[in-house]
Parts: structure tokens; C-alpha cells; sequence
């Protein structure tokens, strides 16, 4: 099964896709230029119960380190990552 995760600056989120299909998506909110609150994740029902919340997860915050921005957790998926892998606190705004 072949993971993907992208950047939809346009659409606010981060794209999840297995196999080529979209399976998923983290939505965010620009806060300032570097700063985005990840307000929502979803994983539509086909894909449920497969563990992805953890890959799109995990690369959304991968991308953000990547491009030295920080982020809120408003989300609550988004929020128990982090806390379960705290190497990721260093994403998180001070």
C-alpha cells in the first residue's frame, strides 16, 4: 500500500493518499506566515480502521519541521500524536 502525503497550501490541509486515491486530510488555519493550526483530521470511511491518522499526521508535521514552521494542536488527533510522540514537540509554537 503506497503512502503519500502533500502540501494543499490552496485547499488549507494535508492531503493523504493510498494507492493514488485520496484516503484523508489534516486541515489547518495560516496563523501568520510560518504558524498553522491543524484544526481538523479526517479519514473517510473506506480508509477507516487502517491506522492512517498516524501517517498523515506524522507527515504533515514532518513537512511543517521541514520547512521551519511551528504549529498548534487544536485538533485532538493531532494533539494525542504528539503527546504519544514527543519527539514532535518541537513543532509546536512556544
Amino acid at each position: 500500500m503506497a503512502q503519500e502525503v502533500t502540501f494543499d497550501e490552496s485547499g488549507q490541509r494535508y492531503v493523504l493518499t493510498v494507492d493514488g486515491e485520496e484516503a484523508g486530510f489534516a486541515a489547518f488555519a495560516e496563523l501568520g506566515p510560518d504558524l498553522l493550526d491543524f484544526n481538523h483530521t479526517v479519514v473517510y470511511e473506506k480508509f477507516k480502521g487502517q491506522g492512517l491518522s498516524k501517517p498523515l499526521i506524522k507527515g504533515a508535521l514532518d513537512d511543517v519541521r521541514a520547512r521551519h514552521w511551528e504549529a498548534l494542536a487544536t485538533c485532538s488527533a493531532v494533539e494525542a500524536f504528539i503527546s504519544k510522540n514527543p519527539e514532535y514537540e518541537d513543532v509546536l509554537a512556544s
